[in-house]
């Protein structure tokens, strides 16, 4: 729904040192759209791309009032708190902000175009654009993918938040420019914001979750070279459900492994701990295989994410991985996602 026109403000308190801004510091990374504020109390006044690294000069205020002198007409929410929902005073700003004559993209799991309060702010041209919506005209998944012969790359991980979207764009990125019919699917709220349409799988009742992924698929595969499928979840993660209904829908050629320098267990489950990689290539290859009554997929390059990370320990832990697992190895925001792309067109599909 968003526009050439458009300039948009992101809602994203405490989500630039936080742990909550991943949809709007996607957004800033990825979208084409005209960004012209980002609205964090936390760090008002000082530079995003110093903060972030990210190669985008947009002023960080602090409120949706000082927004507003930007010329912004819409919101987009790129903070998603534990539990999918905002805290009172934030929503009261996305209120002023609807007040005021902005239109909203909400990637939150509450549907702020039914509240009725939010309804009745709504002037003529205004909208809210509720991402997290369930497709229609769903049906159970039948490994339909398996009979396309594009090439269907698909990123998975050893957690969650750790890379698969970033991993999956610089994949499409440097396809398109290599002169492939190249296409992101997205999967994710980000990643809808940033191409335009997909599937919000979290949206998604579980039983139609794989067929959700294998019609967005069937839809594309048709008329691309390759397409790069936005992984979710992991499956060494215990409350993740995401990731077996998208090797299914997706019947993936190719799968590309995400994990984060020196992580050794998933994210506040200390408990869980991440097995040596070459142990998680083999549980996704044999569960890939399993999903689609044994129509086998190899994993085919790691994407490591090395943001915390300064250059030379950046290229100190991808020599490491590479060594360990004996697959090619990058991070692809840092430093492109070329030699991922040599690694997927240069394995034959099995």
């Amino acid at each position: 729904m968003l526009k050439n026109q458009d300039r948009v403000a992101i809602l994203l308190h405490e989500g630039i040192r936080g742990s909550s801004g991943k949809t709007g510091l996607s957004l800033l990374r990825f979208s084409e759209a005209a960004i012209v504020a980002v609205i964090d109390r936390q760090c008002a006044g000082e530079s995003l791309p110093e903060l972030t690294g990210i190669a985008r000069d947009v002023p960080i205020v602090a409120s949706v009032e000082e927004a507003l002198a930007y010329n912004a007409n819409v919101l987009l929410i790129g903070i998603a708190p534990s539990g999918g929902a905002l805290p009172a005073e934030w929503l009261a700003e996305v209120r002023q902000a609807v007040a005021a004559g902005l239109s909203v993209v909400n990637g939150l799991h509450s549907q702020l175009a039914k509240d009725e309060e939010f309804r009745e702010l709504l002037r003529e041209g205004q909208w809210i654009w509720d991402v997290r919506k369930e497709p229609t005209r769903l049906a159970i998944g039948g490994a339909k993918a398996r009979s396309l012969l594009c090439r269907r790359v698909l990123t998975v991980g050893t957690d969650m938040s750790i890379g698969k979207m970033s991993t999956s764009l610089e994949l499409n990125r440097v396809s398109v420019r290599r002169g492939l019919r190249s296409k992101f699917l997205a999967t994710g709220q980000a990643g809808l914001m940033i191409a335009g349409d997909g599937i919000a799988l979290d949206a998604v009742r579980v039983d139609f979750a794989a067929g959700a992924v294998e019609q967005m698929v069937m839809q594309f595969g048709n008329d691309h070279d390759i397409l790069h499928i936005e992984g979710q979840g992991s499956l060494l993660h215990p409350g993740s459900t995401a990731t077996l209904p998208l090797l299914r829908g997706s019947q993936p050629t190719h799968l590309v492994l995400v994990h984060r320098a020196g992580q050794t267990h998933v994210r506040n489950h200390p408990q869980v701990q991440i097995p040596p990689l070459p142990a998680v290539v083999q549980l996704y290859e044999a569960v890939a295989g399993a999903g689609g009554a044994l129509q086998p997929a190899r994993v085919a390059a790691i994407a490591l994410n090395t943001h915390h990370l300064d250059e030379p320990a950046a290229r100190d832990a991808i020599t490491q991985v590479q060594e360990e697992a004996g697959l090619p190895c990058t991070d692809p925001v840092r430093f492109g996602a070329d030699i991922l792309l040599d690694a997927v067109m240069n394995q034959e599909s099995l």
